[in-house]
């Protein structure tokens, strides 16, 4: 069986090679630019650009795909569907897809819609497939803080079930490894706990000695405080919806599936965050 890992050079394609390379298993590395691929040994490096019809060739010879979402776009599912009917050329049999927990039309957060989609894309190509429903990174948190450690966005007391990148990559590595076993499945990757944004504010200025807050805003607010950057609407809506789908409760689910697949407790926010500054 030959594994293809698409986001390589990212966070959750990265760590899942580096996992398959220290057990043995070889693996494809299909990235943008292969110049900043990772070096792992047993690792084939091959240039795919999601959309590009030039992803068949790429993939031929790939039985079972790892497929990271790709970066925001507001054409991100007509590229998706380009690398899926890549896929299906090339003859992969299975897909891995990080999709996001409770995708579909439905979904609160704008960009949960996209991944719906995809799915509903996977689904309709004919391939098996399963699906890593991911909540939100809890190391992406620190990221939300301005210069001044203000949270700001309208989230109110709304709780987040935010999770390990290092805990989807393990998953990612295991479905991967033993593909038949997952076939079909749809699993909910979340942390051990749900916290509000005050509660994660204050983590965060227990980890860094600096003091963060969380600072509620209206829609309103929420637009004027990001107009600055100059993001097309599309963008800002989706950011936005970051914080209302978590109050709302769409995100504040705490799934048993990470402790199940690995055998071992979901990974917490404080030590998620910790581990990816030390």
């Amino acid at each position: 069986m030959t594994l293809g890992i698409t986001g390589a050079t990212g966070h959750i394609g990265g760590a899942a090679a580096r996992l398959l390379a220290d057990a043995g298993v070889p693996a494809r590395l299909l990235v943008r630019d292969p110049a900043r691929a990772p070096s792992f040994p047993g690792v084939d490096v091959r240039q795919a650009v999601y959309g590009d019809p030039a992803c068949a060739e790429a993939l031929r010879g790939v039985d079972t795909l790892l497929m990271v979402s790709g970066a925001e776009s507001d054409d991100r599912v007509g590229e998706h569907r380009g690398f899926v009917e890549s896929a299906v050329e090339a003859g992969v049999q299975h897909i891995v897809y990080t999709s996001f927990v409770g995708a579909g039309d439905s979904s609160g957060f704008l960009l949960g819609r996209d991944h719906g989609a995809t799915e509903q894309i996977i689904r309709d190509s004919g391939l098996s497939f399963t699906l890593l429903r991911d909540n939100f990174y809890a190391e992406v948190f620190p990221y939300f803080a301005d210069k001044d450690g203000a949270i700001k966005g309208p989230a109110g007391e709304g709780r987040v079930a935010a999770v390990s990148r290092r805990d989807v990559s393990e998953v990612a590595a295991l479905v991967l490894r033993e593909p038949e076993a997952h076939q079909g499945r749809s699993y909910d990757l979340t942390g051990p706990e749900a916290l509000t944004l005050g509660e994660i504010a204050a983590i965060l200025t227990d980890l860094t000695g600096k003091r963060h807050r969380f600072v509620d805003e209206t829609i309103e607010e929420a637009r004027a405080s990001r107009a600055h950057y100059g993001a097309p609407d599309w963008l800002v809506d989706a950011w936005i919806s970051t914080y209302t789908a978590i109050r709302d409760g769409e995100l504040d689910d705490v799934s048993d599936d990470i402790p199940r697949l690995l055998d071992r407790p979901a990974t917490g926010f404080a030590d998620a965050v910790r581990a990816a500054t030390a």
